[in-house]
């Protein structure tokens, strides 16, 4: 049998001359892809030696290096399941994360080793090593004592390779359950869709600028350059000036909307600059159309939006070959990047709409987008029930995504069913902040919607109301959330009124909210 393990399709795709460089930083640092080979085969004989159970979860919050990409290979290698945390996540958060998923291993920066050990050790993690982003740590001295040969895990397509939490609507976050055969299978597909070139091709480079904790950098972009063998010029954090002085040595860039916008805040940026990319890449957010439009008159180039979630990985995507054969709905061949649009569902991805009775619209209506694929999870870890219900009877998943299909057949997605709010790439859900301002002194109520931000895409505005008798202060608010919370969940406004717009069945009515501050980001 073929062992199925993700890491073993992307180590056969490695170049046959492993001196090569595969990373090179923006600090000047080179790492071969022997060294991604070696390294990753000294980290998984490390796991090797601590006898943890088959498939267990290696938690990980570090910052962004080479070391942390090395180390997520090696998780695979080793059999285990990889579960990123986002570096902002604070101490209730993690102590969340940990209780439910149990971790086996927990690697957390040196900095926040005294609080994070704390938590892991309490909920029964048996080993919590260190790992910063400038090469130390005790993951690192404890794998140099160890073998840089490793034979690769047996794994089969539908063992789990990964967890990603993606937070729910009631504020308690899911564990999505992704496959070794999910992960790959996406990646093949984006690897055919997207162009990517070979070696002899003249190799595609990619722009490696995103955060490596959710899909967007962790599978879409890393499995990308590393399925196809190609070289990634890596950033530890997205810096515009660095990616747009990198653009001659490079041809694939992929990144949210935010990074888009602040590249076109320096004068660099033109088309001679980015005469030798081949392509731009956006997702995790919508961009808006007024920064596409501004991305083609700079730089000659058009950027292609596509669609996914932490669940499915990537579902669809524009246009991407000037040959690409996409066929529309009237059997004709699409080659246009359609801005405001999220393209076509990818080769081997069922979508389809349906109304809120489970009936497909009706030409181009508006619906429930559902999905179905070999990308799709396998389920929320320990949700039986969530993961039924998130299911339609005949094996649609349901995405809690609100869109359309035209004619034509380009998908746009027009929003969430659930108030999602995406800033900068990254998903806010209200009701887990209204929890947490629910909760402090003199706050009779909350709500919190998102609204447009030139930057950010969308932000989030909590409007609050005070108990009888009781003074909040809206700056007080947002301190006591910033103790609590991720930064990226921190609304930018807290408004304190007399009370919150209501329908007759007394649902707050978040729509009129949005309407009222639509306007306060507009320059």
């Amino acid at each position: 049998m073929t062992n199925a393990n993700l890491f073993a399709a992307l180590r056969a795709a490695f170049p046959a001359d492993l001196d090569q460089t595969a990373v090179e930083t923006d600090s000047g640092l080179r790492y071969s892809w022997r060294d991604l080979d070696h390294a990753s085969a000294m980290l998984a004989n490390l796991l090797d030696s601590l006898d943890l159970p088959p498939s267990s979860r290696v938690a990980v919050q570090v910052e962004k290096s080479v070391e942390a990409l090395m180390l997520y290979l090696a998780t695979l290698r080793a059999g285990h399941v990889f579960l990123p945390l986002n570096t902002a996540y604070q101490s209730a958060e993690i102590e969340y994360f940990v209780g439910n998923a149990e971790p086996a291993v927990v690697v957390c920066t040196p900095a926040n080793f005294g609080w994070v050990s704390k938590i892991a050790f309490k909920a029964g993690t048996q080993h919590v090593f260190t790992l910063g982003d400038d090469r130390t740590g005790s993951l690192l001295e404890r794998a140099k004592h160890h073998s840089d040969q490793h034979a690769t895990a047996a794994k089969a397509p539908n063992d789990m390779a990964a967890i990603l939490y993606t937070s729910g609507t009631t504020g308690r976050s899911k564990g999505a359950m992704l496959t070794h055969q999910n992960l790959l299978s996406n990646a093949q597909v984006l690897q055919r869709y997207w162009g990517w070139r070979s070696e002899g091709q003249g190799g595609d480079v990619l722009i490696h600028a995103l955060p490596i904790f959710h899909v967007h950098g962790l599978f879409v972009a890393m499995h990308g350059a590393l399925i196809n063998g190609s070289k990634m010029l890596w950033l530890n954090k997205f810096d515009p000036k660095t990616v747009i002085r990198w653009l001659p040595q490079a041809t694939v860039f992929m990144g949210v909307p935010t990074l888009y916008t602040r590249m076109l805040a320096e004068p660099a940026l033109t088309a001679d600059a980015c005469r030798h990319m081949r392509l731009f890449i956006s997702g995790s957010a919508p961009l808006l159309i007024e920064t596409f439009q501004e991305w083609q008159q700079r730089t000659g180039h058009t950027i292609l939006e596509r669609y996914g979630m932490s669940e499915t990985i990537m579902l669809t995507s524009n246009p991407c070959l000037p040959d690409d054969r996409h066929l529309n709905t009237q059997g004709q061949p699409e080659t246009e990047r359609r801005g405001g649009t999220v393209g076509f569902a990818l080769p081997g991805v069922g979508l389809r709409v349906m109304t809120d009775k489970g009936t497909p619209v009706e030409g181009d209506d508006i619906g429930n987008i559902q999905v179905k694929g070999p990308n799709v999870f396998a389920g929320y870890w320990r949700m039986p029930e969530k993961t039924a219900e998130e299911f339609t009877a005949d094996g649609w998943f349901k995405t809690g995504d609100v869109g359309k299909v035209d004619a034509r057949g380009y998908v746009t997605i027009v929003g969430r069913s659930k108030d999602l709010i995406i800033s900068g790439g990254y998903n806010v859900y209200p009701a887990e902040i209204e929890g947490f301002i629910n909760d402090l002194p003199g706050v009779a109520e909350s709500a919190v919607v998102g609204v447009p931000h030139p930057d950010f895409g969308e932000v989030g505005v909590a409007v609050v109301t005070a108990k009888p008798g009781a003074s909040v202060e809206p700056d007080a608010v947002l301190a006591a959330l910033k103790a609590a919370l991720a930064n990226f969940k921190i609304p930018k406004r807290c408004f304190v009124v007399a009370e919150l717009p209501r329908n007759t069945m007394g649902k707050v009515q978040k729509n009129l909210l949005r309407e009222q501050h639509k306007a306060l980001f507009k320059a």
